[in-house]
């Protein structure tokens, strides 16, 4: 048993002597019919899994079971055209005269296993299908399993959805192709093509298996289990232009060893590998009726919608978040705006990486829920396509001497291969790299520091110290900015101010941390110190632009867009808070009470976390209960939540975000909010439960990480801290720990868990 094992029984031990429930929520979504085999149904019902490169959606039909899959680096488009994330294939399995007498149906998706399972009775037997897709194995698994044997009869169909040629040799059907449209500059046209294969193999326990066409026929066999595989010539190198050899060969060794194997070790490995992720954070925020917890989900989030009072479903939810980040950004690209699920030539956005909002909102759990690795995707994309953006840079911006600036920045649209689309978004480039900085923040690696982040920070400090304009009056602003996607275009716009002050201020530490480039720390300080701040306007509101604005909306009460992009200050930024900064909090407060609580479904978990900012639980958590609700609810089908604004976003019956349609950064940021109302570390100090509300009167926190490298517990009842445990996994140090008004310094040495209790904040 290891040290981390060995603490849960001790604070286990200690909650229950002090009568706190600590018993976690069913990580398991759970449906009493399949999803419909259509559009709406892949949207709203089918259920997604993935291995952070490959994944499937999965329908569950009693007659047809069916994978719509993609591969993560499938795309039209290159460094000059946007293209779109393209759906790979379909794999199905048809299985004639089932469609009709199934009975006691169920599916489910195991969060904590991340497996989808599909049973029900047909003529007596019962019938059970587990689906899976390996990290370790780098396949997808579909077992079909019966309580009788010999009865699978029917066929397997693997489908290209872009014209690959098919075979079927062996018990395998192999698919490989070309991607039109993805043009490589300086190439031959026989070359201006992504390579991209898929193949599967179908392994059967008695009866037999014979192809037929293209599709391969089994008969009276006793159990099924299909070895899916695919692959792209992607690979992250601009200068390879992102093209690597064909993966024909990289996907049929990866389906041998995986068929090869047997079947429990490829399942165990996974669950293993998988829980290993899901497992480190434990969330308990109270119990829920068990009328309401024996409903299907689907069901579930229709009574929580209008009655609320479901706090197992809302742990649930965040851990859903934290399952999707799992299974969509793991050692390939990073999420997109579907994660890497698409079942469309044309998905809304591209499903590409937008860049005011959007890919970094999908990154806001990775740190404090303890999933920091999978934040390794985004930086490897990041640097990985900087060549292309430094190139596309230099052409667009020049300094005032008319050389070209230094760094790189970005337009509001891009793709895996550098092209970009739609306005410039020219502080995307800070904001990204604050996840690097953030990265170091919560994980103290020190390494990372100085060999990724701080390159990557100080070429990002260089743009802005080129590319910043002087005022008269001596203030430094962005020039030419827009408040995403609001108002006019003009200088020194909000979101533009308080990003590259953030960027400062943390290049500004990162060196000193690294004990280097002191003549840059003192330049970046001074220009930092000269960026026009935060503003107070007539109403209280925190000021959007550079200037208040005369207008009978902008800047009134009654804008109540969807955008709040001028309080990045408060959050994912640490310029704005209740403790050091109360009148600018309180202009922040007045701006959110004006745009009111409705919006998309990314918008609404954004509001949330500007709430748990602010310290005021009620609203984070009257947030939460509109993303966790039914899309388009009215005002009268929420108890109230909304009585000025019907809502646009919600939660489909699958747990996916509506934007609407379906987007996944609803899903991040909504897991990210929750954890900033449990723990808090942006201000210098740890934080514990700094926007708890009165729906969650006790519960428990375990795994939840904290700036400065630290891992925190946190119990509580009666709305009251019980007791909290901080464990260091950085060096030794000091760290101050709030709870209410008091704060208490606390001495911890690596590898060591200090129990706090509430007596020590009296």
């Amino acid at each position: 048993m290891n040290v981390k094992s060995i603490h849960r029984i001790v604070l286990l031990a200690g909650l229950l002597a002090a009568g706190v429930a600590c018993a976690a929520p069913e990580l398991v979504l759970r449906y009493d019919r399949p999803a419909q085999d259509n559009d709406q149904g892949w949207e709203k019902e089918a259920l997604p899994i993935g291995n952070g490169r490959i994944g499937a959606m999965v329908f569950g039909q009693p007659g047809r079971e069916h994978l719509q899959f993609n591969d993560i680096t499938l795309w039209t488009g290159d460094d000059k055209t946007m293209g779109a994330f393209q759906p790979f294939g379909d794999l199905a399995v048809e299985l004639p005269g089932h469609e009709r007498g199934a009975t006691d149906y169920r599916r489910t998706l195991d969060l904590a296993r991340g497996v989808h399972t599909v049973t029900y009775v047909h003529k007596g037997v019962t019938y059970k299908r587990e689906a899976w897709a390996s990290y370790p194995a780098q396949v997808i698994v579909l077992r079909l399993s019966a309580s009788r044997p010999g009865q699978y009869s029917g066929s397997v169909a693997l489908t290209d959805r872009h014209g690959a040629h098919l075979a079927v040799a062996n018990n395998r059907i192999h698919a490989a192709g070309t991607l039109a449209g993805f043009v490589l500059p300086d190439q031959a046209p026989s070359s201006n093509v992504m390579t991209y294969a898929s193949q599967v193999q179908v392994l059967n326990e008695g009866g037999k298996v014979v192809a037929d066409g293209k599709r391969i026929k089994v008969e009276g066999a006793d159990s099924i289990t299909l070895v899916l595989g695919a692959g792209t010539s992607f690979v992250m190198d601009a200068a390879r232009r992102f093209n690597g050899e064909h993966p024909l060969a990289r996907v049929t060794e990866q389906v041998n060893r995986a068929a090869a194997r047997p079947l429990a070790e490829l399942r165990t490995e996974h669950e293993k590998d998988f829980a290993s992720l899901v497992g480190r954070v434990d969330l308990d925020l109270g119990a829920t009726p068990a009328a309401r917890r024996a409903l299907p989900t689907d069901a579930r989030l229709l009574a929580y919608t209008k009655q609320g009072g479901d706090p197992e479903l809302e742990a649930q939810y965040f851990q859903y978040g934290r399952y999707l980040l799992v299974s969509s950004s793991r050692g390939s690209l990073p999420a997109n705006l579907q994660g890497l699920w698409n079942n469309s030539y044309s998905p809304p956005w591209n499903s590409d990486y937008h860049t005011n909002i959007n890919i970094q909102m999908n990154y806001w759990p990775a740190e404090v829920t303890n999933l920091s690795e999978l934040a390794v995707p985004f930086f490897d994309f990041v640097n990985g396509v900087a060549p292309v953006w430094r190139r596309d840079t230099a052409l667009e911006f020049k300094r005032k001497d008319g050389k070209p600036v230094r760094g790189w920045t970005l337009r509001t649209e891009s793709n895996p291969f550098g092209a970009m689309g739609y306005l410039w978004n020219k502080t995307g480039n800070a904001w990204y790299a604050q996840h690097f900085w953030e990265h170091y923040a919560f994980t103290r690696d020190e390494r990372f520091l100085r060999e990724v982040a701080y390159p990557m920070m100080k070429e990002t400090s260089a743009f802005w110290q080129d590319y910043l304009k002087e005022l008269p009056d001596g203030r430094l602003v962005a020039p030419q900015g827009w408040s995403p996607e609001h108002g006019p275009v003009e200088d020194g716009v909000a979101y533009d101010q308080q990003i590259v002050w953030d960027l400062f201020n943390n290049t500004v530490e990162a060196a000193g941390i690294l004990k280097v480039d002191p003549e840059l720390r003192a330049t970046l300080t001074r220009m930092r110190d000269r960026l026009a701040g935060p503003r107070i306007g007539s109403w209280g509101q925190l000021l959007e632009w550079l200037e208040e604005k005369k207008d009978p909306v902008l800047d009134t009460p009654q804008d109540t867009h969807r955008h709040v992009s001028h309080l990045f200050a408060l959050f994912p930024g640490r310029q704005i808070g209740p403790v050091q900064t109360p009148e600018l909090a309180r202009a922040a407060r007045r701006t959110l009470e004006a745009r009111g609580d409705a919006g998309t479904g990314w918008s609404m978990a954004w509001k949330m976390a500007f709430w748990a900012r602010l310290h005021d639980g009620e609203r984070a958590y009257r947030m939460l209960r509109g993303v966790l609700a039914a899309p388009g609810a009215r005002a009268s089908e929420q108890a109230g939540i909304f009585s000025e604004h019907n809502n646009a976003g919600g939660t489909y019956p699958n747990m996916l975000d509506a934007h609407p349609p379906f987007q996944i950064d609803g899903n991040f940021g909504a897991t990210a909010a929750i954890a900033e109302m449990l723990l808090q570390s942006q201000a210098g100090e740890i934080h514990l439960l700094p926007a708890l509300p009165k729906s969650w009167p006790t519960g428990s926190v375990k795994g939840l990480r904290a700036r400065g490298g630290y891992v925190v517990d946190i119990a509580w009842r009666d709305g009251q801290l019980v007791d909290a445990s901080v464990r260091g996994l950085s060096g030794a140090g000091r760290v101050k720990v709030r709870y209410g008004a008091k704060v208490i310094d606390v001495a911890i040495q690596q590898g060591q868990n200090r129990s706090i209790g509430a007596a020590q904040f009296q």
